[in-house]
Formats: C-alpha cells, sequence, structure tokens
C-alpha cells in the first residue's frame, strides 16, 4: 500500500472521485432543501471537478506539484454555483500545500496537511460560514485525520478516517441547520464532496468506477459543451469563427511574456477570447477561423502542454438536427453576448434566464448577458471572458442569484488587468437585478451607482412561484408534489394546487399600501389572460400602484415579482 502520493497516483484519485460524483450527481440534487425544481448542487459540483479533471488529464506530468496546480486552476475556472467555489477553493487550499513540497510525492503527513489547507481555504471563501453544510464536513474529516495522525501509515489510511469522519458530520449536518431537519434531508454540497472522497479511496485500493451512460438532459440543448447559449433558434444562427480553440502554454519566461500584446493579436483574430495567466501557464480559449495559427503565436512563448480543437459548424448541425425532434416552435435568437470594440466606462454584466427578461435587462442598459440563473449556474470563465468582452474600466456584475455570487466574485482575484475596476453587486435574484438597473446611471462615479443600487437592493421585496417535486413540510407550510409554491425572503409562504390562486397570495404577501411599484415577469407557461387576471387583482389591493408586466418567457419559475 502508498505511503507516498504521486502525481500519477493523485491524477487517478481525483478522477476516479470526480466519475463518482457524475455518476451520482442526481442523487445530490434531490437532496434540495426546498422542493423545487431546480436542485442543482450535485450538477454544479460535478462540472466544476470535471472542469479540473479535464486540465489534468492532458497533462503528462507525474509531479503531484505539477498536477495539483493545475487541478486547482481548472476547478477555479469551471466553478459553478456556491457548491463548486467552495470545492474549487477546497482543491486551491490542497494546492497551496503541496506546492511546498521539494520533491514530485507527498508523504502521509504532507497529504494530512493539504487536506488541511483545503478545509482551511474553503471556510475563507466564505465571508459568513455556516455550520451544517459541506464546510463542516471537510473541517471536521481533516481534525479526524490529524487526531489520529500518528496511527495513519498510508495514504489509504489517511483516506479511510477521512472518509468515516465525513460520513458521520453529514449525518449531524440537519442537527446544525434546522432547515435540513425539517426538509428531512443531508446537506447536498457535503453529500456531494463524499462522493468525491469515496471516489478517490476506491482509486487508492485498485478499484475502477466506469462512467455511467449520460442521461440526456432538456436543458443539454441549449447549452454547448462550454456553456454557450445556444437557444431554440440556433439554426439561423450564422457562426463567423468556425473553430473552438483551447489550449495551456507553460511559458518560457514569464518577465519577457507581453499579455496585453497576444491578447491584442488574438481578439483580431476571432471572438470569444479568455486568456489567463497563472504564474507559468497560460490559457487561451477562443474561436477561430485559424486554429493552427493561434496556436503557433501561443507556441512562441512556450511549451504547449494541452491542445483541443472544435469544429463548431458541425456541432451546430447536429445541434440543429436534435433540435427539429425535439422542438417545433422556432424563437428569434438575440445575440446578447456583444463585444464592445470601443472601450467604454461602464460595462453591466448581468446572469438571467429567459428572451423577455434578458431584453428587458438590455434595454435598461446591460451590456453583456451570461445565460443561467436557476436551473444552470454559469462558471467563473464566464464571469472573466464577459469582463473581457464589456471592454470597459469598470464593471459592475449582477449575479441575480444567491447561488451564483460566490462565482461572480472569484473574478476579483482571477481577473488579471489592472486597469479594470470590477464590482459584484449581490442581487440574489432576477428583481433585484432588474430594480438596481433603474438607478445606475453612466454620469454617476462607481462608488455612487453602487451605493444607490445596493440602496435599492436592500428595500425592494421580491418573489417567484414555482412547483413543488416532492411532498414535504417547509416552515409549518405542508406541501403536495405538483402544489404551486410562493417563495419571498428565503422562505416559501404559499403553497397551493391553482397557479392563479397561489400567485395571488404570494402578492399578498409583498404588496403593503405603502407600495409604489410591481414589475411581473411571467413565463412561457402563462397565459396573457392570466398574467392580466393577476395585474387587476394586484390593483384591486393598491388602486395607486403602478404595475409593469413583463413576458419574461423563462422556464420553472412561473412568475418573478419585485415591489417597490
Amino acid at each position: 500500500m502508498a505511503n507516498t502520493l504521486s502525481g500519477t497516483l493523485f491524477k487517478k484519485m481525483v478522477t476516479s472521485g470526480a466519475i463518482n460524483l457524475k455518476n451520482n450527481h442526481q442523487e445530490i440534487n434531490h437532496l434540495n432543501v426546498f422542493p423545487v425544481p431546480d436542485g442543482d448542487t450535485g450538477t454544479n459540483m460535478q462540472m466544476t471537478i470535471m472542469a479540473g479533471v479535464k486540465e489534468v488529464s492532458g497533462s503528462k506530468s507525474k509531479n503531484i506539484v505539477d498536477v495539483s496546480k493545475i487541478l486547482s486552476r481548472g476547478c477555479l475556472m469551471g466553478a459553478r454555483g456556491n457548491s463548486g467555489v467552495i470545492l474549487s477553493q477546497f482543491f486551491r487550499g490542497v494546492y497551496n500545500e503541496i506546492a511546498q513540497i521539494k520533491n514530485g510525492s507527498a508523504t502521509v503527513d504532507e497529504f494530512i496537511a493539504a487536506l488541511v489547507g483545503g478545509y482551511q481555504m474553503a471556510y475563507r471563501a466564505v465571508m459568513t460560514p455556516v455550520e451544517g453544510t459541506i464546510l463542516t464536513v471537510v473541517r471536521e474529516a481533516a481534525e479526524a485525520v490529524l487526531k489520529k495522525r500518528k496511527q495513519l501509515k498510508t495514504i489509504e489510511d489517511v483516506l479511510v478516517v477521512y472518509l468515516e469522519q465525513a460520513n458521520l458530520s453529514l449525518e449531524r449536518t440537519p442537527e446544525l441547520l434546522p432547515v435540513l431537519k425539517e426538509a428531512g434531508v443531508v446537506d447536498s454540497g457535503g453529500a456531494g464532496f463524499i462522493k468525491i472522497i469515496e471516489g478517490m479511496l476506491s482509486a487508492v485500493r485498485g478499484e475502477v468506477i466506469e462512467e455511467a451512460p449520460e442521461t440526456v438532459m432538456a436543458q443539454s440543448l441549449d447549452h454547448d459543451d462550454h456553456g454557450h447559449f445556444l437557444g431554440q433558434g440556433i439554426e439561423q444562427a450564422e457562426i463567423q469563427y468556425g473553430y473552438c480553440t483551447e489550449f495551456i502554454v507553460k511559458l518560457d519566461s514569464i518577465e519577457n511574456f507581453d499579455q496585453e500584446n497576444l491578447k491584442n493579436i488574438l481578439m483580431n483574430m476571432g471572438d470569444s477570447l479568455v486568456l489567463v495567466q497563472d504564474e507559468e501557464l497560460l490559457k487561451i480559449h477562443v474561436h477561430t477561423n485559424q486554429p493552427g495559427v493561434v496556436i503557433t503565436l501561443g507556441q512562441k512563448y512556450g511549451d504547449l502542454q494541452t491542445m483541443k480543437v472544435e469544429n463548431m459548424r458541425i456541432q451546430h448541425s447536429t445541434i440543429v438536427d436534435d433540435l427539429h425532434n425535439h422542438h417545433e416552435e422556432e424563437v428569434e435568437v438575440v445575440n446578447y453576448q456583444q463585444v464592445k470594440e470601443e472601450r467604454s466606462t461602464y460595462g453591466v454584466i448581468a446572469v438571467c434566464y429567459g428572451d423577455g427578461i434578458k431584453q428587458a435587462f438590455k434595454e435598461l442598459g446591460v451590456d453583456y448577458i451570461i445565460d443561467g440563473g436557476q436551473t444552470m449556474n454559469p462558471p467563473t470563465e464566464e464571469f472573466l471572458k464577459a469582463v473581457e468582452a464589456v471592454n470597459a474600466d469598470n464593471v459592475i456584475i449582477l449575479p441575480n442569484n444567491s447561488n451564483v455570487i460566490l462565482t461572480a466574485e472569484q473574478t476579483l482575484q482571477l481577473c488579471d488587468n489592472d486597469a479594470i475596476t470590477i464590482r459584484v453587486l449581490k442581487t440574489k435574484s432576477i428583481g433585484q437585478g432588474y430594480a438596481s438597473m433603474m438607478v445606475f446611471d453612466t454620469n454617476q462615479e462607481l462608488d455612487d451607482n453602487i451605493e444607490a443600487m445596493s440602496e435599492v437592493v436592500s428595500e425592494i421585496k421580491t418573489g417567484e412561484l414555482t412547483y413543488a417535486v416532492r411532498d414535504t413540510e417547509v416552515d409549518g407550510i405542508k406541501i403536495n408534489k405538483d402544489d404551486f409554491i410562493g417563495i419571498t425572503g428565503g422562505k416559501i409562504v404559499v403553497s397551493i394546487p391553482d397557479r392563479l390562486n397561489a400567485v395571488k397570495s404570494l402578492v399578498e404577501h409583498l404588496v403593503a399600501d405603502t407600495s409604489e411599484i410591481v414589475t411581473i415577469f411571467y413565463g412561457k407557461d402563462v397565459s396573457d389572460k392570466e398574467a392580466k387576471a393577476l395585474r387587476s387583482y394586484v390593483q384591486e389591493l393598491n388602486e395607486d400602484i403602478e404595475v409593469e408586466m413583463i413576458q419574461g418567457k423563462q422556464e420553472v419559475y412561473s412568475y418573478i415579482i419585485s415591489v417597490e
């Protein structure tokens, strides 16, 4: 049994852990506290670690320092959702400890130190750590290993104790977090992390975990392999630059590398450029018609570590065929991701879903829309790409979802352009983001804008209506599967079988005598007749209130409401 951890074994461990999580990610998704159809913790975590595994799989290095570094960077760039960000920070902490190793393998003590560093970094990533979550699981598992340090002789010994304590900690999460106990579930992030550790232990024992056949989800038709929004009218879209080109270069000389010069050249050769430098490693993603020339340019600065070129026109035609088989309705595609050619003072980025909602945000002055939110949390890499695309001195990011805020904030530490000032406004809903844009003024200073927008966010009331995916009881409200449930302030306040009655009840919780403006985004499944009936009801509650109805065309959430 191994008493040292080589780069080769570590690569096998994280790959096995990622596959085990991927095979079980839907089980993790179902641990969502709220019985809503957007439980995505398992999806976010598996996409995060898979992004890291994708990078290390292209590395031939057997040195654990190299492998853990590439894994950390890959996870950081691919991190999705709060759970994914925490997971990426865990592996970042692991790398920080392993980076101190003088040879290519880690001893048992050094591996334990890395696990401790992982939990410590994960805690630092969260402004207000909450016990009863994945944080508790990674901390208590590492502390258990520390206590038994002298008894542990092999890497397997460490993982056995680590996993045993992780399972015990997971079982206790409902006792630490009452909302878990009431919902009858354990913490989904902790459960996902355990799947990774199970896979790691299997690899150490020489056991192979096969990747299960993928179940094609409906939403997969709306995104390509890089998370780019495609839309139902994709066959009408023209692909100007046909080759998705990605590669990593190990720089010969960090001091002599002119990132700005290379960036300017590549921007003239294509679009969707992402250029990220992490010490001597340079990662480039670009859509171009000259992939060979782009790669040759990269080679001028060092040695290629990984390389991938995909013909997006072929992928495009394949997806179009799939869409013909799945969709009859044609929807106009709007380009929400255009690159500004001239540099401006401000650039605003918003995370949105639903064509009507996106259009509404664009009309208020948002420069770049990242597709996602409730059902698909975008990765950090998408935010970095957006920051470059808006080409502005000051960038304001509206996450519009509590599960996207941490990912957006990672942009602050990963963006290496000192000329750009980035602020993340912690908008937790579409309603908050939309209201904040109402007071955004390009003629004001950045701090003044942030102050005004933050004030609106703190004062506004928001609510969402969706449907229940299981029977349960939350906050004393009995919920039956398929009921329409209204959520406001992070709590379920209504559960009724009839949608119109449910949204009326939700509105009653939001509208007061002092309310002045109500904005209602209604979804794809809501008829104009029903929307008008809701509008009339709101005006009955307060005849002086101004009601704005927007056909958001969003899925999953029938209504998104904000009240000012």
